[in-house]
């Protein structure tokens, strides 16, 4: 969480109890749909959960809930044993930290119109120098991605790929991630891939390499063989980690 709020979102809430986001707009789903069926003038949805968005990775806009305190309680009545205990501990925790931030911030209510505008625009460049200075980090990681060592691009650019899935969900995205990198490396060099493998793979069974070896050849082995498409590939990786705002820092 960037900032201490009265309320947690579904993305902190999925985190906290291990599970698929869209398990958790499920659930809570679920719980409102109850909630309208028996509402009787006195319970307000509101008060437990409200609608919200977020921008994902790709920086499209997804739904997502926020929760209150009383949200996360009627939340945590769907989880039993050690889980459920787990994510009452943790939410407890939370709203607790934001309690005493609360707390800790100056009263200014009883300062003249005229100073409390002075705070308000203190407030307001901090909060700017905040951003810059994201800007600036996020500037400097592109940076980084440029600055690629061509002599280490495989390891490097398999690294950058990992992270990239990690952020969209783990191994599926993996595999996703590397087909949109090899079939617009494709498209710019105007080559197909499996045709030059199995090419490259015939050449070394012309050669009396092992039927294992032979096995083991695959994209990047032929990748590497064409600097041409050696420098598409790490061109397009370079891309796609900028888009995905992989840190290499």
């Amino acid at each position: 969480m960037n900032q201490l709020e009265n309320t947690l979102t579904s993305l902190e809430v999925a985190e906290m109890v291990g599970k698929d986001h869209s398990k958790v707009i499920r659930d809570i789903r679920n719980i409102t749909s109850h909630l309208n069926e028996a509402k009787n003038g006195l319970v307000k949805i509101e008060d437990y959960f409200t609608e919200d968005t977020y921008q994902d990775n790709k920086g499209e806009s997804r739904p997502c809930y926020r929760l209150t305190k009383k949200g996360c309680e009627l939340f945590s009545t769907r989880m039993t044993g050690a889980k459920g205990t787990q994510f009452a501990v943790a939410y407890i925790e939370r709203f607790n930290q934001m309690e005493q931030h609360i707390k800790q911030q100056p009263d200014i209510s009883n300062l003249s119109p005229e100073l409390q505008m002075f705070n308000q625009m203190f407030q307001a460049v901090a909060s700017q120098e905040q951003k810059l200075v994201e800007v600036n980090d996020k500037v400097d990681n592109i940076s980084n991605i440029v600055a690629l060592n061509t002599a280490n691009w495989r390891s490097e650019t398999g690294n950058w790929v990992r992270q990239m899935a990690i952020k969209q969900g783990g191994g599926i995205a993996f595999k996703e991630i590397n087909q949109e990198i090899y079939a617009e490396v494709e498209r710019r060099g105007g080559f197909k891939f499996n045709v030059r493998l199995r090419n490259m793979q015939t050449r070394q069974i012309e050669k009396g390499y092992s039927k294992s070896a032979v096995k083991k050849l695959n994209k990047l082995d032929v990748i590497e063989a064409d600097k041409k498409a050696t420098q598409i590939y790490i061109q397009v990786v370079k891309e796609f980690a900028i888009k995905y705002q992989v840190d290499v820092a």
